[in-house]
């Protein structure tokens, strides 16, 4: 890989995690809104039921930050693009899909990731 795609893919990086960032914020404050609560039992059930699925959406957009961190670290790094199993080059458009990327398609199938 070339600095200069090591570079593009740090900025991509650095971009995605601003983005999820701020994501983040959002879904907190969908999960716990200022202002009162409201005495309307059938409100509460859907307001129960929403924040119920911000939880589920704040906990992956957690868990895909924390891998496009550990993506930073690995950038600089020769192992970065190298599939961690069968230590072939991750192909240039997977890691332009997803920079977090550890595995070409192939092993994640077989390791049933």
């Amino acid at each position: 890989m070339t600095p200069e795609e090591r570079q593009a893919f740090r900025k991509e990086i650095e971009e995605e995690i601003e983005r999820l960032n701020e994501e983040v914020e959002t879904i907190r404050e969908a999960i716990y809104p200022r202002g009162g609560g409201t005495s309307d039992k059938v409100a509460h059930i859907a307001f129960k039921q929403e924040q119920s699925l911000h939880f589920q959406r704040y906990e992956e957009t957690l868990r895909r930050l924390n891998r496009l961190k550990q993506a930073m670290l690995r950038v600089e790094t020769p192992e970065y693009g190298i599939c961690e199993e069968c230590e072939e080059e991750i192909p240039r458009a997977r890691l332009r899909l997803m920079p977090e990327s550890r595995y070409c398609v192939n092993c994640m199938n077989e390791l049933g990731l």
